[in-house]
C-alpha cells in the first residue's frame, strides 16, 4: 500500500469518527436546548395557572389547542409529585404524537387537583431533524472536499519523492550521468535529494576506484605468469628430472595455469560490466552449437556422455566472443558436472536456449550458483564460469536461470 493512500485511509477514518461522535454530541446539546425551551413554555403556562388561581380563586377554563393540552384532576394532598415527563400528545383521530409534559397540583378553596400540561414535540423534533440534517450534509460535503484535497495536495506534496525514488531506479554505476537536481521547498526532500546524490558519487567513485584496482592487478599480473609459464616450458623441456621434480613441476604448471583463466576470468568480467566488448554481428546460434557440439566430441567420447541435440534455426544480434565463452560455459559445466554414461539434452527453439544435464541427485542453491567464487567442493574451475554467463546474458538482454528435475539440472538462456 502506498503511503499517500495510507494516510488517506487513516485520515478519512479518523475524520468520520470524529465527526460521528461530534454528531452525536451536536444532537444531543440541540435536543437538550429545545428540551429545555419546552420545559420552561410548560413553567409559564403553570405560572399562569397559579396566578389564574390566586386571582380568582377557582380554576380556569380548559379550552382546545393545537399544540398544547391541559387537564385538572382531582388529588389526595400531597399526592402529587411535580416533575417533567415525556409523554405522548393525542389528537382526535390521529395518531399519538411524542410529546413534553409537566405534572404538577394546585390548592383550590381547600380543595387539592392535579394539573397536566402537555404540549406537543413535533416541532421540536423536525427541527432537530432538519439541523441534524443540515449538520451531516455539511459533513459528508466537509469529507468529500477533504479526500480530493488530499488527493491533489498529496500527490503533488510527493512529487519530488517520486522524483528522486526514479533517479534511484535509474542509476546504474556504470553510467557517467549525474541526479537531476531537485526543484522544491520541502526542507525533507532537499536533505533526501543531497543524501542520495552523495551517496551515489561515492559509490561510483569507490566503483571507479575498484574498477581501476581490478584491472591494474589484472593487467599487472599477465607479465609474471607469462614469465612463470616461458620458465616452466624450458624447465620441463630439461631432461634428467627425477619422478618427484616431475610431479612438483606438473603441479606447479597446474596452478600456474589455474592463475592464468582465473586472471582471465577476473578480466572478461571487468569488460562485460564495464561494456567494453561492443562488436555486434549477425550469429546463427544452431551452427554455432554445432559447431561447438563437433569441437567437443572426444570429451565427450571419453567420459561416454551421451549427447541430444534439437535445435532450431535462430538468429541473433550479439558479440561473436560473448557469445561463443556462453555457449562454451554452458556445455563445458555440464560435461564437468556430469558422470560417465550421462546424457546431455541440448534444446534451441526460437523463445530460448537450454541445457541439461545428468549429474548429483540434488538440487544446487539457486541463491549462490551464480556468485562469484561459488563452486561444489569437487569442482576444478575457478569459480567464476556461470558468473561470467549471467553477466553475459544481462549485457544481450536475455535471462539466465536454473530449476532441477531429476535427473536433469537444466540451465535455461531466455531471448
Amino acid at each position: 500500500m502506498k503511503l499517500s493512500e495510507r494516510y488517506n485511509r487513516v485520515n478519512l477514518i479518523a475524520t468520520v469518527v470524529i465527526m460521528l461522535i461530534t454528531g452525536a454530541i451536536y444532537y444531543q446539546a440541540i435536543s437538550l436546548i429545545l428540551t429545555d425551551q419546552k420545559d420552561k413554555s410548560l413553567e409559564v403556562e403553570e405560572q399562569e395557572i397559579f396566578d389564574y388561581v390566586k386571582l380568582n380563586h377557582r380554576l380556569p377554563q380548559v379550552f382546545e389547542s393545537k399544540d398544547q393540552q391541559i387537564s385538572f384532576t382531582s388529588a389526595e394532598p400531597n399526592s402529587v409529585k411535580r416533575e417533567f415527563i415525556n409523554t405522548g400528545y393525542y389528537r382526535e383521530k390521529d395518531e399519538p404524537e411524542s410529546g413534553r409534559g409537566l405534572i404538577s397540583s394546585v390548592n383550590v378553596n381547600g380543595r387539592f387537583y392535579k394539573i397536566e400540561i402537555v404540549e406537543s414535540k413535533v416541532e421540536t423534533e423536525d427541527l432537530i431533524q432538519i439541523i441534524f440534517g443540515i449538520t451531516i450534509g455539511v459533513i459528508l460535503l466537509l469529507l468529500l472536499v477533504l479526500l480530493i484535497t488530499n488527493r491533489l495536495i498529496l500527490s503533488r506534496l510527493w512529487q519530488p519523492f517520486h522524483s528522486i525514488l526514479g533517479e534511484l531506479k535509474q542509476f546504474k554505476v556504470t553510467d557517467n550521468s549525474d541526479i537531476a537536481p531537485l526543484n522544491t521547498r520541502i526542507d525533507e526532500f532537499n536533505d533526501l535529494h543531497q543524501e542520495v546524490t552523495a551517496m551515489a558519487e561515492r559509490v561510483k567513485r569507490d566503483y571507479k576506484d575498484l574498477k581501476t584496482f581490478t584491472e591494474n592487478a589484472s593487467h599487472e599480473l599477465l607479465t609474471p605468469i607469462a614469465v612463470i609459464n616461458s620458465k616452466l616450458d624450458t624447465l620441463i623441456q630439461t631432461e634428467n628430472f627425477s619422478q618427484q621434480q616431475s610431479k612438483l613441476l606438473g603441479d606447479l604448471y597446474g596452478a600456474v595455469s589455474r592463475l592464468t583463466r582465473l586472471n582471465q576470468s577476473l578480466l572478461l568480467l571487468v569488460k562485460i560490466e564495464n561494456k567494453l566488448l561492443t562488436d555486434q554481428q549477425s550469429i546463427n546460434l544452431k551452427e554455432l552449437i554445432e559447431e561447438l557440439l563437433y569441437q567437443l566430441e572426444d570429451i565427450f567420447g571419453d567420459k561416454m556422455i551421451t549427447i541430444s541435440a534439437s535445435l532450431q534455426d535462430k538468429e541473433i544480434t550479439a558479440s561473436r566472443y560473448l557469445v561463443d565463452i556462453l555457449l562454451n560455459n554452458l556445455i563445458i559445466n555440464a560435461v564437468r558436472h556430469n558422470h560417465e554414461d550421462g546424457e546431455i539434452i541440448i534444446n534451441l527453439t526460437e523463445d530460448s536456449l537450454s541445457v541439461k544435464n545428468t549429474g548429483e541427485n540434488t538440487s544446487l542453491d539457486n541463491e549462490r550458483i551464480f556468485t562469484r567464487f561459488h563452486k561444489s567442493s569437487t569442482s576444478e574451475g575457478s569459480g567464476l564460469g556461470l558468473t561470467i554467463s549471467k553477466q553475459i546474458c544481462e549485457s544481450l538482454g536475455y535471462e539466465l536461470v536454473y530449476s532441477y528435475e531429476a535427473p536433469h539440472h537444466s540451465f535455461m538462456v531466455r531471448f
